[in-house]
């Protein structure tokens, strides 16, 4: 009887495990997403979710992903890095280790990306920040990308583009000593500047620290320091104190920004003391067409107002774990196996059709994309002015 009864549920053992419903039964892919809803840039976190969330409704919408010629259900994992580098390794180890994602995107500034990003290689999950653009991110990590271009790129182009522009030869500049992102581009774009200028050109190089709001010290040198220009790579909550602290002081001189700029905060902060203002960026809004003028149509429309470049870096993101993922060829279910798969299809995009350009990745997991000259009007829009690629 006892044998018998052994055969009977051994056959019906086996015949679970070969029966077609199991094999097909479809396992989600998880797209984890590490962004700042909370602390010093929560819209930072925002226009990230957004976007997230628009390509997630598109995914649904095709009834899933799919992999070589199986749809999967997709789930994205939104998880608060809260602004902070230890907050943003906790969020990569617990979405790596317990929601076993396969692609995580984020962190978006390089405080938080550097570090996630050495979690990430390490558990070799592949990363991608849509808008970290300090080396460090991707530096010795096979397993970690970016989808925005680098600031040894984005220096130079900022020093060119003043030089061609207004002719200057004396420039000041204002940064945050305690964060990887302006600290590492403050010092590119000084290099690059003195390089066209002659050294001592940058006649004040005057540092402050994170959650720092009076920079009237620093700006009292810059001003006397004879400066033709001042370049401050700060993040929309500093940039319009900053810059309406340097009118208030009498500064009346080009005032240039970076990328961490671009955000619809900025103006809305700042008002019209950032009219008339320069930056660079990775894709301008206003007069924007084809499939760019579409994804911020669709966001303005869902959210009511005009996405930044960190959403459309993000969009972009996505888009290309999405050619990874389906260019993988089959998911086996293993997730270190899919993991690998994944990165090393990624690894090999090329041509990739961007909302914020065109993108072909290096061994380094960088694109070699061109950024843009923006210029905000007195609608405190952000005008195309002109594209400065590699």
């Amino acid at each position: 009887m006892r044998k018998g009864l052994c055969f009977i549920v051994s056959c019906l053992v086996i015949g679970l495990i070969f029966t077609p419903c199991a094999w097909s039964k479809a396992k989600t892919i998880k797209i984890g997403i590490n962004a700042p809803m909370t602390g010093d840039i929560p819209k930072v976190g925002e226009g990230s979710k957004f976007a997230a969330e628009m390509w997630l409704e598109d995914i649904k919408a095709a009834g899933g992903l799919e992999v070589g010629g199986k749809k999967y259900p997709v789930e994205v994992v939104i998880e608060d890095n809260e602004s902070k580098a230890e907050s943003a390794v906790k969020v990569n180890t617990k979405m790596i280790t317990e929601d076993e994602v396969l692609f995580i995107v984020g962190p978006q500034s390089s405080k938080q990306a550097i570090p996630a990003g050495e979690v990430a290689n390490n558990y070799k999950t592949p990363m991608i920040s849509p808008w970290s653009t300090n080396p460090d991110t991707t530096k010795d990590r096979p397993f970690v990308f970016r989808g925005c271009f680098l600031d040894p790129f984005q220096g130079p182009v900022l020093a060119n583009f003043i030089k061609e522009e207004f002719g200057f030869t004396k420039a000041a500049v204002l940064y945050d000593v305690a964060s990887d992102y302006p600290k590492g581009l403050a010092e590119f774009f000084k290099e690059a500047w003195e390089k066209n200028n002659g050294p001592g050109s940058v006649v004040a190089f005057e540092s402050f620290t994170t959650k720092d709001a009076d920079f009237s010290s620093q700006l009292t040198k810059i001003i006397k320091s004879g400066a033709e220009v001042l370049f401050t790579p700060q993040y929309y909550n500093e940039v319009a104190l900053i810059v309406q602290q340097a009118h208030e002081l009498g500064w009346n001189k080009p005032i240039v920004g970076s990328d961490s700029w671009g955000s619809a905060e900025t103006v809305e902060l700042c008002g019209k003391d950032c009219y008339g203002l320069f930056f660079s960026t990775h894709y301008a809004a206003a007069g924007a067409k084809g499939a760019t003028k579409a994804f911020i149509d669709r966001y303005n429309k869902a959210h009511g107002y005009v996405p930044d470049d960190v959403a459309a870096l993000t969009w972009d993101a996505l888009g290309l774990v999405q050619t990874a993922i389906q260019s993988c060829g089959k998911l086996t279910g293993k997730i270190e196996k899919d993991r690998q798969c994944v990165r090393d299809a990624m690894a090999q995009i090329k041509e990739y059709n961007g909302i914020t350009g065109k993108m072909t990745f290096t061994e380094d997991g960088d694109p070699i994309k061109c950024a843009v000259i923006v210029k905000i009007s007195d609608k405190g829009e952000y005008e195309f002015y002109k594209s400065v690629c590699p």
